[in-house]
């Protein structure tokens, strides 16, 4: 791919979190940027209102004229698109330069010193406070994330080319488009069962993907992952290595270890240990660029968050309304941990949107058993994505599933009754599907009730 011979891109599914980053990218450095996207929401506004042609009607004729010059246009697309899409056929049938996002993802970063977050959890936040850590540190990077950052109110940053911070998304084995110098690991839970058919094809394709780090490079595991790397945890032997965890104000305080050095009274803002961990291995990565480490601790303490994890809506003495994107068990868990460890003793309610049918059907049991932590839990329909329905596979299967005292399955239109009714001290809305497109709505009424 040759940039300087390319006018115009054009996304199919350009309203995707990791897809709009390259949207602005691209008309960053000037060039012509349309797409189309199954359905409006507030991102694809975004993209609309800095200048982007946007349809929501798969059909060739939307698309805008001068994206149809095979000569001068790239197309990007999302592995998430059916391969029937009637515009990706199109652009395959006449000979367009087609790339799949990660690909280009590489192209665009091979040239800079590249940090890559990989791990079927974490990877967001991770990606995002390393980003936030070498900005303030003031050096040259460019970073994609893949969700809206809190500290630049974007998914996307540009503020030079000498480092680049990306996502190495698992999913349709995506990461192995990358060559970054420094990568880390932050787990290997079984996820995309429907990619990689089992959990050991998933850890070799993981163990894979670290074979492409460049020579030189360094990768950085959590401790206890079978990889062989820098290792980061919490009290135990990691080469970076939190200790002496307390909590004041919500803010956790503790020692951070590095393989030369101890620095003490680092703060970090974001609950559950997992956010601690995520924050670490940043903090580890980060010093690869040379920054000091007094000035990444500092940085450390003013990192804000990311959208849709473990984000307080809502935080006063009366009601407390937390969100999260959390949809795997795991990630489930820690959230329930984390809500545990800063609100104990107060009465929960928990929303949930599975998220892919595949996904529940393939971790039914491991859901039911982490949703049954929560005394209050409220289910609401699948979303299925890019999937159809299997039969059997349904929002009420799971529900018959678990084993809290208080369990309902409930549309939409019954969320803000339903909070109401139950009147909990903490509210923690979770799932990857359009569950976040009800958060102002739930913010909004509940600001009205306390």
């Amino acid at each position: 791919m040759n940039l300087a011979q390319i006018h115009n891109v054009y996304f199919i599914g350009i309203g995707g979190i990791g897809m709009s980053a390259l949207a602005r990218y691209f008309a960053f450095i000037e060039k012509s940027v349309a797409g189309y996207d199954r359905t409006e929401t507030p991102l694809t506004k975004e993209l609309v209102a800095a200048g982007m042609e946007i349809h929501y009607e798969d059909n060739v004729a939307l698309v805008p004229d001068k994206y149809l010059n095979s000569a001068h246009t790239l197309v990007v697309y999302t592995p998430a698109v059916p391969s029937q899409h009637t515009e990706y056929q199109y652009f395959l049938a006449n000979n367009f330069d087609i790339k799949k996002r990660s690909a280009v993802l590489g192209l665009i970063t091979k040239d800079s010193f590249c940090f890559a977050v990989a791990g079927t959890h974490g990877k967001t936040t991770t990606s995002s406070i390393l980003a936030h850590l070498l900005k303030e540190s003031g050096v040259s990077l460019t970073a994609f994330l893949g969700g809206i950052s809190e500290d630049f109110n974007s998914n996307f940053l540009l503020e030079g080319t000498e480092f680049s911070v990306v996502e190495a998304d698992e999913f349709d084995r995506s990461f192995m488009q990358l060559s970054p110098n420094v990568a880390c690991v932050t787990s290997m839970d079984a996820d995309h069962l429907d990619i990689y058919g089992n959990a050991g094809e998933l850890e070799k394709t993981f163990i894979d993907f670290t074979k492409r780090i460049k020579q030189g490079g360094k990768l950085f595991v959590r401790n206890g992952l079978p990889l062989q790397g820098y290792t980061y945890g919490i009290e135990d032997d990691s080469d970076y290595c939190i200790r002496n965890i307390t909590i004041e104000r919500g803010t956790y305080i503790f020692d951070l270890e590095t393989p030369d050095a101890t620095l003490k009274g680092v703060e970090f803002n974001k609950p559950g240990r997992h956010n601690l961990l995520n924050g670490l291995v940043a903090f580890a990565m980060a010093m690869e660029s040379g920054s000091p480490p007094h000035r990444l601790a500092k940085a450390l303490a003013t990192f804000k968050g990311v959208q849709r994890r473990f984000s307080y809506q809502l935080k006063n003495e009366e009601f407390v309304f937390i969100d999260d994107y959390a949809h795997h068990p795991t990630e489930i868990n820690a959230v329930f941990e984390a809500i545990s460890e800063m609100h104990p003793h107060k009465k929960v309610l928990a929303i949930f949107q599975p998220h892919l049918y595949s996904r529940t059907r393939d971790f039914v049991d491991d859901f039911a058993k982490s949703l049954s932590r929560f005394t209050n839990i409220l289910l609401l329909d699948i979303y299925p994505a890019r999937e159809e329905a299997i039969p059997g596979v349904d929002s009420q299967w799971l529900l018959s599933k678990i084993t809290s005292g208080n369990k309902a399955l409930i549309s939409k239109e019954q969320i803000i009754p339903r909070i109401k009714a139950e009147n909990p001290d903490v509210l923690v809305t979770m799932g990857a599907g359009d569950i976040g497109l009800e958060i102002v709505k739930i913010k909004k009424e509940m600001s009205y009730a306390i």
